[in-house]
């Protein structure tokens, strides 16, 4: 089993920065692969980045890319959100997910914490 934890989410206006952190714990072989995800009132659930936690590897939506950035603490078992420039069609509930493998940029997660809360206003 793998139990995650997402912590920093908030209000925030265009232009501003927050930072997500996702503590994980459980076995370390099914949570390899660690995503972000967000879903927005209305609209389905989508990957936003993903990072291999063993690889190194990152990949990040063009919606989000040169703005955010995935990484990985191994030591402290968490994974993070850096996201700058932030826009108020950014505001979604975003979650943090985790599974095993290495094909780490899908919608097929199985572990997911509760999700945290971003509002970017204009």
């Amino acid at each position: 089993q793998v139990q995650l934890v997402e912590s920093g989410g908030g209000s925030v206006q265009a232009g501003g920065s927050l930072r997500l952190s996702c503590a994980a714990s459980g076995n370390s072989v099914n949570r390899r692969c660690m995503g972000w995800f967000r879903q927005a009132a209305g609209e389905e659930r989508e990957v936003i980045a993903a990072i291999d936690t063993v690889a190194g590897g990152t990949r990040h939506a063009d919606s989000v890319k040169g703005r955010f950035a995935i990484s990985v603490d191994n030591a402290k078992n968490t994974v993070y959100l850096q996201m700058n420039s932030l826009r108020p069609e950014d505001t979604a509930m975003y979650y943090c997910a985790a599974k095993p493998g290495d094909y780490c940029y899908t919608n097929e997660y199985v572990y997911w914490g509760q999700g945290t809360q971003v509002t970017v206003s204009s």
